[in-house]
């Protein structure tokens, strides 16, 4: 009921916000506003979330694939502000209203990447429902950045150095979840947009995994 309640009271509330995103959206760039994406979601069950359009059609099968780094020239002018700012992941409001993920949880992945994943790690990440935000979302807020700077093909980085701690950071959260926890997280997206490379997250999570790795 607090996802849902709270989802509706944001729609309403970022209407303004939204109407003149979708007009620069459809008479920019490609004409496209929306982004569908197939996500992993509770129980290794299929989502498909919505974002706002940032980047080119069909970005996944060319570049890069799957994997966008810093300045990367798929992402469209007015694509790479929403994506700054996370505003681009804003209309997975709706998906909350329609019960695919949680104001807060482990993020949904796309299958490619769930399944970098050991497999008894898959099984406990997802065994509660995603989430629009979560301590992943927020201790990778810079994950462009980090793959702009690797030092080797981005899916062996993405497979060596990104999926273990991502892991281990949501499997931190589905053992400490709790309320609690929960609106710190949502107070922590909010800071680290601002900060994005604030250590506040390890100084209000004692135990939180240190990213000493990457």
């Amino acid at each position: 009921m607090l996802d849902i309640s709270t989802a509706f009271i944001t729609l309403i509330l970022l209407t303004p916000l939204f109407i003149p995103i979708i007009l620069i959206l459809r008479f920019t760039g490609e004409g496209e506003v929306f982004y569908f994406q197939e996500r992993v979601g509770l129980d290794n069950k299929t989502i498909k979330i919505f974002k706002f359009a940032t980047m080119l059609k069909n970005s996944e099968k060319i570049g890069t694939g799957i994997y966008t780094a810093k300045n990367d020239p798929r992402i469209l002018p007015f694509g790479n502000f929403l994506r700054k700012t996370k505003i681009n992941e804003l209309p997975q409001i709706i998906n909350i209203l329609n019960g695919d993920i949680s104001l807060v949880g482990p993020r949904p992945l796309i299958r490619k990447t769930f399944e970098l994943y050991k497999e008894e790690d898959q099984k406990i990440i997802y065994s509660i429902k995603p989430g629009l935000t979560g301590i992943g979302s927020i201790v990778f807020r810079n994950e462009e950045e980090i793959l702009n700077n690797a030092e080797m093909e981005l899916e062996e980085f993405y497979k060596n150095y990104i999926t273990p701690y991502k892991a281990e950071l949501e499997l931190w959260y589905v053992k400490n979840k709790s309320f609690l926890h929960d609106l710190k997280i949502i107070f922590l997206t909010a800071w680290v947009i601002l900060f994005k490379d604030s250590k506040l997250p390890w100084a209000i999570f004692k135990g939180l995994p240190k990213r000493d790795q990457i």
